[in-house]
């Protein structure tokens, strides 16, 4: 099965490595994919929050959301939410759509040294 947002979220990462600005810690919140209703409910007290965004980084105290999405992706109603909140709490919040949306909204937030082009 191809997975597309998995090869954004490669090359996003494979920036991070070559770009990353310093004092900028990124990661991917593992939490996603299917679960049995028991895990799930493990994982749920556990403190695993449905639709966290694909990428999260620290920046000197900034926190930065983005989700990325294959060019026909979808949010989901628990991303929609989960995003919301995260602007209500006061991160920098965003769903890129491919690679080079990714990496653009990365510079503009500056946690990419210089720019892909």
């Amino acid at each position: 099965m191809k997975r597309p947002e998995q090869t954004i979220q490669r090359a996003v990462f494979d920036h991070f490595a070559l770009r990353g600005t310093p004092n900028t810690f990124a990661f991917h919140p593992f939490n996603g994919g299917r679960r049995s209703p028991i895990e799930a409910a493990i994982y749920t007290k556990l403190g695993v929050r449905p639709g966290v965004p694909d990428v999260i980084a620290i920046r000197d105290g900034h926190a930065f959301a983005l989700e990325l999405k294959a060019e026909r992706g979808r949010l989901s109603q628990s991303q929609v939410e989960t995003m919301r909140l995260l602007e209500q709490a006061g991160a920098h919040v965003a769903v890129a759509t491919g690679i080079d949306a990714a990496i653009q909204q990365l510079e503009r937030w500056e946690l990419l040294k210089g720019t892909a082009q």
